[in-house]
């Protein structure tokens, strides 16, 4: 999984490391232990140790944090994939997306919600006099305030923050365009993007107080992920503007049963694009089987004009149908959620229209001059 480590899981979700990880690891546990090492009756070994453990409670903190978007997109029957910690903070990747604005907006305000709840637990367990050792009421005072800072920062609105998606959210509900919110708060990640990135550099420079290199890492890592879901937002939208009618194969390979080899080979095989599985229909032009064209080769030539082509056909395992009026965009996703080689497009009443698969829609966007690499251009079904 991208050179990530498991780790374990909870809640049936699969918890991952990125390589990267580990270099705040290091950088956290030498920030914070050098602060704890001016403390009286800290140890040089006793700051690092306590460094460590500051740390790592960090990233667990964005761990629950990440777990307060999963366990609400899990009420809502989403699949949560994985959840992964990385060098700008944690990942819970989903399933799918949210049904309604609503949900999407629970999903997105969870995790900062259990952030803020972290930041009152630790703020009131170290103000309330308790009799807590020092080593714990010494930790306590960065956690609240991480947790705080990250809350804060997650609801910069813009993507792909979590106040992204909530401003995503907001527009979609307003619009009724989901796609519209995604671009919209996209436009705004990339905005916040660049002013982390010219502010880091300005520092750097010593021109400015404000910023770090650190801000203008962040700012990259803004932009490149804003402007990917800039560009996703956009080939979503056009999509949405076509339906599965749009994008069938030219010269799809469909053929009535009620012929022999000879008609076949002769009206669908000869000058004509060489498919590998041909989609057969009945009478009434609906779905019926599928047939291979290798089978051909066990039927000998001087059979084929007395042999009908239903008796090749294989009527079980048949490829899934998808509605010609359906959307490209609930197309490519159901494509993505169930992988197959390509859907057989049919009308109203079920007659067969004709095949459709990824390589054709993206043929389709290619002809419109808005395709782009969110689709990949590989064809299943032609030889």
């Amino acid at each position: 999984m991208n050179g990530n480590i498991r780790v374990g899981q909870l809640f049936g979700i699969p918890f991952f490391i990125n390589p990267s990880w580990f270099l705040i690891l290091l950088l956290g546990t030498y920030s914070f232990g050098g602060g704890f090492s001016n403390v009286p009756g800290i140890t040089g070994v006793g700051a690092t140790l306590l460094g460590l453990l500051t740390t790592l409670l960090l990233f667990a903190s964005v761990l629950a944090h990440e777990l307060g978007h999963s366990l609400v997109a899990m009420s809502q029957g989403i699949e949560v994939k994985s959840i992964t910690l990385f060098i700008f903070g944690g990942l819970a990747m989903l399933e799918k997306d949210a049904e309604t604005p609503w949900q999407s907006l629970a999903i997105a305000i969870a995790g900062p919600l259990v952030s803020v709840a972290l930041f009152i637990l630790f703020t009131l367990l170290g103000g309330a006099g308790l009799p807590l050792p020092l080593p714990v009421l010494l930790v306590l005072a960065p956690l609240a305030t991480i947790n705080l800072a990250l809350a804060l920062f997650n609801l910069i609105p813009g993507m792909p923050l979590d106040g992204g998606n909530i401003l995503r959210a907001i527009i979609w509900k307003i619009t009724g365009n989901p796609n519209k919110g995604l671009l919209y708060a996209s436009r705004v990640g990339q905005a916040f993007g660049f002013l982390a990135v010219g502010l880091g550099i300005l520092a750097v420079l010593g021109i400015s107080q404000v910023g770090s290199l650190w801000t203008a890492f962040i700012g990259l890592f803004l932009l490149q992920n804003a402007g990917m879901s800039a560009q996703s937002a956009q080939v979503q939208d056009k999509l949405d503007h076509y339906t599965a009618k749009d994008a069938i194969i030219p010269h799809s390979p469909v053929a009535p049963a009620m012929m022999n080899l000879r008609e076949f080979v002769n009206n669908y095989i000869i000058g004509q694009p060489q498919w590998q599985q041909f989609v057969i229909t009945d009478n009434n032009g609906k779905l019926w089987g599928t047939l291979a064209t290798d089978a051909l080769k066990t039927i000998p030539t001087s059979l084929w004009a007395e042999t009908h082509l239903k008796q090749l056909v294989i009527t079980d395992n048949l490829p899934a149908t998808v509605l010609a009026s359906t959307s490209l965009l609930k197309v490519v996703k159901q494509l993505e959620e169930k992988p197959q080689p390509a859907l057989v497009v049919v009308d109203e009443e079920g007659v067969v229209l004709g095949l459709l698969e990824k390589a054709s829609i993206l043929q389709l966007l290619t002809a419109t001059k808005t395709a782009d690499d969110a689709i990949e251009p590989v064809s299943f079904v032609q030889q």
